[in-house]
């Protein structure tokens, strides 16, 4: 057995469709272009997006640059916000937006460093920066991720 000699299995190949090789192929006459127009013609083909003259969907569209889909928005509040609960209380989600501290819970909520905390609060959010959990901890709180 040669490399030469080697064929597929009957039926597991197609012939190739000889076009505009006369009437009788069945593919002769238009060549399967159908009557004239611009795609019948030599050479004859538009780019692909080209929508006639109206201006194409791409530039219809605005532009997203590169801000990533799948980017959360979390709700920000700092420590220093959170000094205007009583001590020992317990702050999540309702009470921050109780409070107007927040206007809306998004994707979560983040706790940041920025300002003083003095009272021992038991916090709870979605994220935490380091700085804010050893602050929370060095005011004698505790810091509870939902």
């Amino acid at each position: 057995m040669e490399l030469n000699s080697i064929k597929p299995a009957a039926g597991a190949s197609k012939n190739r469709k000889r076009i505009g090789r006369g009437t009788g192929s069945g593919h002769g006459k238009t060549a399967t272009k159908g009557h004239k127009g611009q795609k019948a013609r030599s050479g004859g083909s538009v780019k692909p997006g080209f929508e006639g003259g109206q201006m194409p969907m791409q530039r219809r569209l605005p532009k997203r640059g590169f801000n990533p889909l799948a980017r959360k928005e979390y709700s920000l509040v700092n420590l220093g916000q959170l000094d205007i609960f009583e001590s020992g209380s317990k702050i999540d989600a309702g009470a921050l937006i109780e409070a107007g501290l927040i206007k809306r819970i998004g994707d979560g909520i983040k706790v940041l460093a920025k300002g003083e905390l003095t009272k021992a609060l038991t916090v709870k959010a979605h994220k935490f920066s380091a700085t804010a959990r050893e602050k929370i901890a060095a005011a004698g709180g505790t810091v509870e991720e939902i």
